[in-house]
């Protein structure tokens, strides 16, 4: 058993140290701050050119507008000679003057252009409240009677739970999942081929196997890029929630966190459910069959070659995906939701849509995890006969001798 652990953290360890899983690892976080930079820089160096500046002697009327529009304004110009400079060189869109008497609320814009209608909204919005306050103020109502003239409409919304976000939600959900379910199988069934491959006919592979059994040697192999699968996982977990807390708090971001949160919750809520078991099992049973290709191969040379076979049958079942995508009733998407290989797309695609109950999950796992284990022992009884061959055979001619050599 320590020597299957050996080969099971050797294999991790070299893996890990490796530039290529530094990077896979690293790159999602990369363009996160990249895009995240790249909008600071852009926020900060536009010198805020279509902000507008607000003039005015009364400087409680002032500070209420610039408080309540901070986005819109350019809070430290507050003079109009230095507002007309800013205008004329580009830098600013125009600026408001914001004047009060004892009975009106008046504004007056100068601008290179028209007033956004968006802004437009804002400050007629303020006016009107100003005057209102200052027509209560004048009209010296009781208390009751101010209360009264405040009431407000209210307008509440009532969205069905299988229309709008909750739909969205579910597109988003699926095209992250089979794209992420995607990429990690042909990351990893390359990673496992090619390191399998790469010790075809080789010297050390008889020394190992005079010290070890061919089944240790090759479960330590999936187990060490089961543990990097496992890694790569958890940090992407972990990174993820401290991006989101970032976006969360970030003036960049906070507003469209605020804006779309219940259609993050949903996503998140389709993403962090038994759906990471399913990619985690896919994953396992394809590095398994990997593998299995790795030892096919003819020599060394032919490394790079030894994951086709898998990624064909990726990219077949990535694909078939999409015809169910709002069609998962269909006999046909049930059917492949229970078949390995296929089972790691299907059934997240039919959880996301509520189309499969708990006991259905439950058999669709049961069956991917002991095709997992057989196929596992399988290859690991025929591996050292797959492994020390060296001639340049057929397929075929290399399985069978394999076979031959386990009986």
């Amino acid at each position: 058993m320590n020597k299957l652990w050996i080969v099971t953290f050797e294999t991790f360890l070299r893996q890990v140290k490796s530039w290529s899983f530094v990077m896979l690892v690293l790159g999602p976080f990369l363009m996160f701050a990249l895009t995240i930079g790249a909008g600071y820089v852009g926020a900060s160096g536009a010198d805020n050119s279509d902000s507008i500046a607000v003039i005015s002697s009364n400087k409680q009327l002032k500070d209420s507008f610039v408080k309540a529009n901070k986005d819109d304004v350019k809070a430290n110009i507050s003079d109009k000679k230095t507002a007309i400079k800013k205008m004329n060189k580009g830098n600013l869109a125009g600026y408001l003057v914001l004047k009060t008497d004892a009975k009106k609320v008046t504004a007056k814009y100068y601008g290179t252009n028209s007033l956004d209608s968006s802004l437009k909204s804002k400050i007629n919005s303020f006016l009107l409240t100003s005057q209102q306050q200052l027509n209560f103020a004048n009209a010296k109502l009781s208390k009751t009677q101010s209360q009264s003239l405040q009431q407000q409409p209210k307008l509440t919304e009532k969205i069905q739970k299988k229309t709008g976000t909750a739909n969205l939600a579910k597109i988003i959900s699926f095209w992250i999942t089979v794209i992420m379910v995607y990429m990690i199988l042909i990351t990893y069934t390359s990673i496992t081929s090619q390191e399998i491959a790469s010790e075809k006919g080789t010297k050390i592979m008889e020394i190992i196997f005079s010290s070890t059994t061919a089944v240790k040697y090759f479960l330590g192999k999936i187990f060490g890029v089961l543990l990097v699968i496992l890694t790569q996982i958890l940090v992407y977990l972990v990174g993820g929630w401290g991006a989101y807390v970032f976006a969360e708090h970030s003036s960049l971001t906070k507003s469209f966190i605020n804006d779309y949160q219940s259609l993050i919750t949903s996503v998140l809520h389709n993403l962090l459910s038994v759906n990471l078991v399913y990619l985690l099992l896919g994953v396992v049973i394809y590095t398994i069959l990997a593998a299995f290709c790795g030892a096919l191969v003819a020599k060394v040379e032919d490394a790079s070659k030894a994951a086709q076979p898998v990624i064909m049958l990726n990219l077949v079942a990535f694909f078939i995906t999409f015809p169910f995508q709002n069609n998962v009733d269909s006999i046909f998407a049930k059917i492949l939701s229970y078949v390995p290989f296929f089972s790691s797309y299907f059934m997240p695609l039919r959880l996301i849509n509520n189309n499969a109950s708990g006991l259905e999950v439950t058999i669709s796992l049961l069956i991917l995890l002991v095709s997992i284990v057989l196929l596992a022992m399988y290859i690991g009884k025929i591996y050292q006969g797959l492994m020390l061959q060296t001639d340049d055979s057929s397929f075929w001619k290399r399985f069978k001798r394999g076979i031959s050599y386990s009986k």
